[in-house]
């Protein structure tokens, strides 16, 4: 085990908000082109159309949250793939939203880490 913490510097997290049962097949399409995964999170809220419940009152949504964090050269690629499959580009099928991340810290393995060296050196060179 190591004490020294190695942070990743390039990676956006994208964050999005959809109705209920939609998260399996945006990870999915995530995981097709190239991510390794993500959380959801089960949610709810209210907005515009929930309000026009019976008599007004405002009705609670269901609602999943995605998170995935990916690097930032792939940010579009796979932005682009989740936004089509989880039906965001209709009317009600919620949004999402892209956060740069400053530092990201996790294990590395070796074989993956001197790759990283190498190639910061070669870039340097």
């Amino acid at each position: 085990m190591s004490d020294t913490m190695t942070y990743l510097t390039d990676a956006t997290m994208i964050t999005a908000v959809v109705p209920a049962g939609r998260a399996d097949d945006l990870l999915k399409a995530a995981r097709d082109v190239g991510a390794r995964g993500g959380i959801v999170h089960q949610a709810r809220g209210t907005g515009a159309r929930e309000l026009l419940g019976l008599l007004g009152i405002a009705v609670e949504a269901e609602r999943e949250v995605v998170n995935i964090v990916v690097p930032t050269d792939y940010q579009e690629l796979i932005t682009n793939a989740i936004f089509h499959a989880g039906g965001l580009d209709k009317p009600g099928g919620g949004y999402l939203y892209l956060t740069a991340l400053e530092k990201v810290a996790t294990y590395i393995p070796e074989a993956s880490m001197a790759r990283l060296q190498a190639g910061e050196t070669e870039r340097l060179k």
